[in-house]
């Protein structure tokens, strides 16, 4: 499964997001997530991709996720 479906499964089950708005342009403001939000994405997606993500900082969009995320 690539990342950024694994994010908007993710982003789906927990917010409500329609996964077809999770693209790799989409701003996380734009998407309606807010700093509570994202911490709880982040638990979740480093469960789902058993990465561990440190302090990630400077994610903007969506893609910039699936960058980090890859990257590790």
């Amino acid at each position: 499964m690539a990342t950024i479906d694994t994010i908007a499964g993710v982003l789906e089950s927990n917010l409500d997001i329609d996964p077809a708005t999770v693209t790799p342009e989409a701003t996380f403001e734009s998407l309606g997530i807010d700093s509570l939000d994202m911490v709880e994405l982040i638990c979740d997606l480093e469960e789902a991709c058993e990465v561990d993500f440190g302090e990630p900082e400077g994610l903007v969009t969506v893609g910039d996720l699936v960058a980090y995320i890859d990257s590790l």
